[in-house]
């Protein structure tokens, strides 16, 4: 762990340098506090200092309740307080006219770096998480006691408006019966991986009604004799959602649901097709993102210059999207509204608290989540602006918002001066609105996970995991590799150079300059690439290194299971591993191995 304080010691002398500034002091305190605070002083003592930062930008003041834990002298804290000093007026604590960027990029990377590393936190933590997971539950159910019937007349029609004819298509589709079902990559609830889930013997009455086993789970009708063995359940029967934390940060894990085989297996069908629709559908597509966050983090610019444009950012946004404002958005679409509900799982089985029923329409971990939230969250962003306007918006006024409406997961990015309103339709819907990391005011803007203020970007390299202290520290080492590079790409070459001195005893001097798409690990330049040899039939240069080996674990199953894989594989393309039907689902573990491979 104190090789993370070194790295942090690496990073201030070279943003010291950049700004004409000395860090000695600053190092000094970090030691001391990691000493005395431990990890926690790193991943959320600094990171918090960092957020005050941001809200001191945004506010174009430092606050009094800023900066808790750190002395101050003037107006601002003693801590990086070269840096700050060329921010902020120190006897006031305003904002300088003027402030240096350097400076800004270099508070930011230095307390928010080690902010989302992915350490597993304290026990108290977790229960912590869980309790609020269940109060979160509590507070769907109160927003949903409280809700105006008005309020969720006028959701609809909204959604009506803007998603209809995506919505009439995906009815048209289940009605049909044309959607193609497909697995997802990750666990699920019944413990099915790899081409076991194509052997699924259990299935859900709701799910029967509308997505027939017979029809979806069965290569063809010759293979009617598999329905014997299948095993319907009925609702009081069916499968929970199994609640599960993984690691996030030291502060708080991330919380994810794991879903039965059968639900992600028919929610992946409807989620696809949303997802396409919205993709193609000109309007939609130009206010809600799924495949490219580009449209985010360009708008996120363009706000921090004009100041026309805010960032948005929700807290436990999954969680607290109603399953009553879904039904009220696909109310119009019976067909799709069933298969809908039938794909949604009601229960969950949390640790510590057993097994809830659902008000919330889908945690993190459903197919569907992601796209429904998305039109959710847009619809009242359009609902807050028609407030705004105070007129009915039509089709042709929706369009006017290209460019100034985008939603991206809880990522939202709305006008200025809508911010306010949007904000308080949106917490009148039960959402909460993260105003840590919301922004409308002053110079500062972030989505998406780009970072900018007046236009300039400030994003930072963010450590994801403790540094190794062996090769056989496989996931640290690929890691620590990656975040070399990042260093390096961020122009912290010192840094960089620092992080080599660190990694190449660890790889025994098998170190070498790759392209950024070498699967060798190596470091690397914009000066060139190693070649150790040039490959003999497509003639390009090869470099002796460490590559990540992941083998699909063993996956064998039935001859009628491995044909309704084929039926159901996408493209015209052949599967991507010739073992696939021996092996199959994500690695259990990743190895190194050393050997010869492309070095551009």
């Amino acid at each position: 762990m104190k090789s993370l304080t070194e790295l942090w010691f690496n990073a201030s002398l070279e943003l010291g340098a950049l700004c004409h500034v000395s860090t000695s002091r600053d190092y000094k305190t970090v030691a001391v506090r990691f000493e005395h605070e431990g990890l926690s002083f790193l991943t959320i003592t600094l990171p918090q200092f960092g957020k005050d930062f941001e809200k001191s930008l945004a506010a174009g003041h430092v606050g009094h309740d800023s900066f808790a834990g750190f002395r101050r002298m003037s107006g601002l804290p003693r801590f990086l307080g070269g840096f700050l000093d060329r921010v902020f007026d120190r006897s006031s604590g305003r904002l300088l006219d003027v402030p240096c960027m350097d400076s800004i990029y270099a508070v930011r990377q230095l307390t928010l770096m080690f902010g989302k590393i992915s350490v597993r936190c304290s026990d108290a933590r977790e229960q912590g998480a869980l309790r609020k997971f269940i109060e979160c539950e509590q507070d769907v159910r109160h927003s949903d006691r409280n809700m105006p019937e008005d309020l969720i007349t006028e959701f609809s029609s909204m959604s009506l408006r803007l998603f209809g004819d995506v919505l009439a298509l995906a009815d048209l589709a289940v009605y049909e019966g044309t959607l193609t079902p497909k697995h997802g990559p990750g666990k699920t609830a019944d413990k099915l991986s790899g081409n076991r889930k194509f052997n699924q013997r259990e299935w859900t009455r709701r799910l029967e009604s509308i997505f027939p086993y017979g029809d979806n789970a069965i290569p063809n009708w010759r293979f009617n004799y598999l329905l014997d063995s299948v095993r319907i359940l009925e609702p009081r029967d069916e499968r929970a959602v199994k609640v599960t934390l993984v690691p996030k940060t030291l502060k708080t894990p991330r919380i994810i649901a794991i879903e039965p085989t059968c639900m992600q297996y028919m929610q992946q069908a409807i989620a696809e097709h949303l997802v396409r629709s919205l993709e193609g559908d000109f309007l939609p597509f130009s206010l809600i993102g799924f495949l490219d966050q580009t449209p985010n983090q360009r708008m996120a610019q363009e706000g921090s210059v004009t100041g026309g444009l805010a960032t948005l950012d929700l807290s436990e946004a999954s969680d607290r999207v109603s399953n009553q404002h879904v039904r009220a958005m696909l109310k119009h679409f019976p067909h799709l509204s069933e298969a809908v509900d039938a794909t949604r799982s009601r229960k969950a089985d949390v640790p510590g608290h057993g097994v809830i029923r659902l008000a919330k329409f889908a945690s993190m971990g459903s197919a569907l989540c992601f796209p429904i939230e998305a039109m959710v969250f847009t619809t009242i962003v359009f609902m807050a602006l028609e407030r705004v306007h105070k007129r009915r918006l039509t089709l042709k006024d929706v369009s006017l918002f290209r460019g100034k409406v985008r939603v991206y997961g809880d990522d939202i990015i709305v006008p200025t001066d809508s911010m306010v309103t949007v904000i308080d339709l949106l917490e009148a819907f039960g959402l909460k609105v993260n105003v840590d990391k919301s922004f409308g005011t002053g110079k500062f803007r972030e989505s998406c996970g780009k970072e900018y203020y007046d236009g300039r970007d400030v994003s930072i390299v963010r450590v994801r995991s403790v540094l190794p202290s062996s090769l056989s520290d496989v996931d640290e080492v690929i890691s620590t590799v990656s975040l070399r590079n990042r260093f390096y790409e961020a122009g912290l070459w010192r840094t960089a150079h620092w992080m080599d001195t660190w990694i190449e005893p660890l790889l025994g001097g098998k170190y070498p300059y790759v392209n950024s798409d070498s699967p060798v690990l190596g470091r690397v330049s914009f000066v060139g690439f190693d070649t150790g040899r040039i490959e003999r039939d497509a003639q390009y240069p090869q470099v002796k290194g460490y590559c990540v080996v992941a083998k699909p674990p063993p996956s064998k199953t039935s001859g009628e299971a491995l044909l309704l894989k084929w039926f159901l594989k996408r493209g015209d393309k052949p599967f991507a591993d010739r073992d696939h039907l021996i092996a199959s689902g994500r690695p259990k573990s990743v190895t190194l191995r050393l050997r010869w491979a492309r070095s551009a």
